[in-house]
């Protein structure tokens, strides 16, 4: 039923995800070109707004959870298993705040709407994978900028997305590098859930009727640890929540 409600609903969603991305495009160049940092990110806050809730054109509906008391005044790294590029909306809207920024593919800086002139401007780290060295050197900025404005950071550690829902071995590099330029960082785990579903026929069609939930876990304690440790228990408290 959910795939034969897809191939009706999937280009209402379609339309209505494209058009956001085409009007916000201009609206991101003028908030930025003349309003600065501070505008540009309300931009972009109310695209992803639009954008996490055009999930209600598939039936789908969207859950974020977090009971969780996080400082303001303090660089966080939060860290989730990553099952799609719908994951990533919710995480910008909800956690609008704590003015989250992301490690992206360079290629993604070109082509997109909306997308591409946020991932250049925003303050995210577009990396290079065939150039190690640029890389690091665009997380360790990153870092840096977390550290001077109190930015927070996201990192989908599993360096790939889980198709079919099922976690894979987290990765150290990206935590690790951050690290090294915000060490006080708190480190927060994030569970995604059901987020893969929604693609698990491919870009057609979507799947509806899903339920797609984010939960803030507890910080984990970083006392004592090194990152590849940080890293485990960040991944090992997501595995427990989603029962992996």
């Amino acid at each position: 039923m959910n795939k034969f409600l897809g191939y009706i609903f999937t280009p209402v969603f379609y339309i209505f995800f494209f058009l956001i991305l085409i009007i916000f495009q201009p609206i991101q160049w003028v908030c930025f070109r003349l309003f600065g940092y501070k505008a540009h990110k309300v931009s972009v806050d109310c695209l992803n707004f639009f954008l996490t809730y055009c999930q209600v054109f598939l039936g789908n509906s969207t859950t974020f959870i977090n009971h969780q008391d996080l400082p303001l005044n303090r660089p966080i790294i939060f860290v989730a298993n990553h099952q799609s590029m719908y994951d990533i909306p919710g995480i910008i809207w909800f956690l609008r705040k704590y003015h989250v920024k992301f490690i992206s593919k360079i290629e993604l800086t070109r082509g997109i709407p909306s997308i591409s002139f946020n991932l250049k401007h925003g303050g995210g780290a577009n990396i290079n994978r065939k150039d190690s060295k640029q890389a690091v050197s665009e997380i360790i900025k990153l870092g840096r900028r977390m550290k001077d404005n109190n930015w927070s950071a996201m990192i989908f550690a599993e360096g790939t997305r889980a198709k079919d829902g099922r976690m894979k071995p987290f990765q150290v590099g990206g935590i690790a590098t951050l690290l090294k330029a915000v060490p006080d960082a708190m480190i927060v785990p994030i569970a995604i859930e059901n987020s893969w579903k929604i693609v698990q026929y491919g870009a057609f069609p979507l799947s509806a009727g899903e339920k797609i939930r984010w939960t803030v876990l507890p910080p984990v304690v970083t006392a004592g640890l090194n990152p590849e440790e940080l890293t485990l228990a960040a991944e090992q408290a997501i595995r427990k929540a989603l029962n992996q």
